[in-house]
């Protein structure tokens, strides 16, 4: 039996356990950096392959590695998140979320059952290829400052170094049996604005008493979107949308002050610096034209995530390998962000998308939704893909 009949046996003789695991992981979900109980049972499952996890990387993180022969001759990292959101579960289903107000609406718990089931597999598989594989199971994506950027602090990307880091997501536009790749910019960086718009208040029929606050807001808001429109390269992917408004005031009464939420997404990082640079300098100064002041908060998020062009070109070829071609398909740019981003910062790193979706059995339902929901088939792919990406990588040198 060849190696790809191999995995793909092992893959399937696995199936209906992965698939318990996701629904115990989906039925007992934990937020960001909280992860304490999934964290347990990640590493008892780990144990249970024979394997020696490290337990507490970054407060709740999971690191293990499955070695093959030669195992210093080349390593390479795999990740997971495994962290749930302050979601209310609107599912009706036996696996539905114990934790209410708590759900796995971002698929961390496939992506979790995924890389279990991959580890699985390559400790069956020690003796067909070379090198380490070195397994991430990581706390906080959801949450600044990100699970990945405190585990690389805390040394997951030395002694020894992986030559590349390689993650997948749930994608929920993609049919089950698809995956999805990009090369190059995929995700976007994440900032928060914050704006606490100060004036003088008082009666609505005496503005030529007060300072306007939400007069002076409305201004703020709309001369800040010419910093995008013009100041940034038109070939550069940038949005900056503010999602609220709170101004106490009334139908005649205007009020002290009022406070102002929004995002700034980028895919260049010098760009990213010089955006909020502009958006705090004309926040400040439009403020004090008009006679008030502005506070300008930095909630600084994420960097853009970049997918090595060869890395991911390699991928690709072995899912086409492992799929068919006919199931591989290209991304487009995506303005959201994850921390994975942090990976492909400061090592080569492939990103790509694993197909969900199911219309025929109404599984139609987006990220981050409580009626987000998966085609259980695609457990099986995730994770035979994944191994089959770290077997033929290592074999590659």
């Amino acid at each position: 039996m060849d190696l790809l009949e191999k995995v793909k046996g092992l893959a399937k003789d696995f199936s209906a356990d992965s698939v318990a695991i996701r629904r115990h992981l989906h039925a007992n979900p934990e937020l960001s950096f909280e992860e304490y109980k999934t964290s347990a049972f990640v590493a008892q499952k780990l144990r249970e392959m024979g394997l020696e996890p490290q337990e507490g990387v970054a407060g709740t993180g999971v690191v293990a590695m499955v070695k093959g022969k030669n195992p210093d001759k080349k390593v390479i990292g795999l990740r997971a998140d495994m962290d749930a959101l302050p979601i209310l579960e609107a599912n009706e289903v036996p696996y539905k979320s114990k934790n209410e107000g708590v759900m796995h609406a971002c698929g961390h718990d496939v992506h979790t059952t995924s890389l279990l089931g991959t580890a699985r597999i390559l400790s069956q598989l020690k003796d067909d290829f070379e090198g380490t594989v070195r397994l991430v199971f990581q706390p906080g994506e959801e949450k600044v400052p990100g699970g990945a950027s405190l585990m690389i602090k805390e040394g997951v990307l030395e002694n020894p170094r992986p030559f590349g880091m390689i993650g997948q997501h749930v994608a929920p536009n993609l049919p089950v049996g698809k995956i999805g790749f990009r090369e190059g910019m995929y995700m976007a960086s994440t900032d928060e604005i914050y704006l606490t718009v100060k004036g003088k208040g008082g009666h609505g029929a005496a503005p030529d008493q007060c300072v306007d606050p939400i007069l002076i807001a409305s201004h703020i808001i709309v001369a800040l979107q010419q910093i995008v429109s013009r100041n940034r390269k038109p070939t550069n992917p940038s949005v900056l949308t503010f999602g609220k408004i709170v101004g106490l005031g009334a139908t005649n009464v205007i009020p002290n002050e009022v406070k102002i939420d929004g995002t700034f997404r980028n895919m260049n990082e010098e760009w990213r610096a010089k955006g909020l640079e502009l958006i705090e300098k004309m926040a400040k100064t439009m403020a004090e034209s008009m006679g008030g002041s502005c506070e300008v908060y930095i909630g600084h998020g994420y960097p853009y995530l970049e997918n090595n062009p060869d890395l991911t070109r390699k991928m690709r070829s072995y899912a086409t390998e492992f799929m068919g071609a006919e199931n591989v398909v290209d991304l487009d740019l995506w303005m959201a962000g994850e921390d994975f981003a942090f990976y492909s910062q400061v090592i080569d790193s492939c990103f790509y998308r694993l197909g969900i979706r199911n219309e025929e059995k109404g599984i139609i339902s987006g990220v981050h939704t409580p009626t987000f929901d998966i085609d259980e088939g695609a457990i099986e792919i995730g994770m035979g893909l994944m191994a089959w990406n770290a077997l033929r990588e290592l074999g590659e040198h």
